[in-house]
């Protein structure tokens, strides 16, 4: 299926590595060209050079710190500079810190609202205008199942990103009319950094380790494993192309049926 996507600038935050990285690599296969960023430049242009020499598509790495204002505008505007406008956005960042009701201070809360909420707003605001005069615009929030499912010990992530989607949920109404979506995906458990950190975190409370946590969640998902983060990448890049032009408002989970809820 061609997807639409070739030549299409994309701008994919926080993509050095994990679930960001592997929706710049989507991107770049279908024939996008690709603007990431992250804050550790070493790893940054690691990324760059193993997306571009996979794919041959071009990829432009800019270093930001989404969770600041600075960095979430300087990353979509040097992207659009680079690529030459902006037609597909994925915002990502990535997660606050774990950590209970007792444990988070209103620090904690301003900081989770600036990286995870934030960062989403302002890159959003600077994009849309460049979509609108493309004529195309996709924006795909990378958010969690804990949107549906609180996750215990996320106070932080659990309220944050409820927020982010009742944000994109009322943009969608209001930028439909020039033919841009607004959708989200709902990862689960996928073998990334994030993941495998949260893993460590739970063993130490419990006084178990990271790798009988990890089976436990394992063996908690219908499809029995943990998933591949470019299972999510390629929905990314689905939802980011010509043929979802009628998907919007939608929150996607791709978590290997571990969601069991009916909405």
């Amino acid at each position: 299926m061609d997807l639409g996507l070739a030549g299409r600038p994309a701008l994919v935050a926080a993509a050095s590595k994990g679930l960001g990285k592997a929706c710049a690599l989507a991107l770049a296969r279908e024939g996008a060209s690709v603007a990431i960023c992250a804050r550790d430049r070493g790893a940054l242009a690691a990324t760059r050079d193993e997306i571009a020499e996979a794919t041959g598509a071009a990829v432009v790495a800019i270093p930001a710190d989404v969770g600041t204002e600075e960095g979430a505008v300087g990353f979509v505007r040097q992207g659009v500079d680079a690529l030459g406008g902006c037609e597909i956005l994925v915002p990502n960042a990535g997660g606050p810190p774990t950590g209970t009701f007792d444990e988070i201070s209103d620090d904690h809360f301003r900081g989770a609202f600036e990286l995870t909420f934030l960062s989403t707003i302002r890159m959003a605001r600077e994009a849309l205008p460049h979509m609108r005069a493309a004529g195309y615009g996709r924006i795909v929030v990378i958010a969690s199942s804990s949107v549906k499912q609180p996750i215990p010990g996320l106070m932080l992530s659990n309220a944050i990103r409820a927020a982010v989607i009742g944000w994109a949920r009322t943009l969608v109404d209001e930028v439909g009319p020039a033919g841009i979506t607004v959708n989200a995906v709902l990862p689960g458990r996928h073998a990334t950094d994030r993941v495998a950190q949260l893993h460590a975190d739970r063993a130490s409370r419990a006084g178990t380790t990271a790798e009988e946590v990890a089976a436990e969640d394992a063996a908690a998902i219908p499809l029995g494993r943990i998933g591949d983060p470019q299972e999510l990448g390629d929905v990314v890049a689905f939802l980011a192309s010509e043929r979802a032009s009628y998907v919007t408002g939608a929150f996607v989970g791709v978590d290997g049926g571990m969601y069991r809820g009916l909405l």
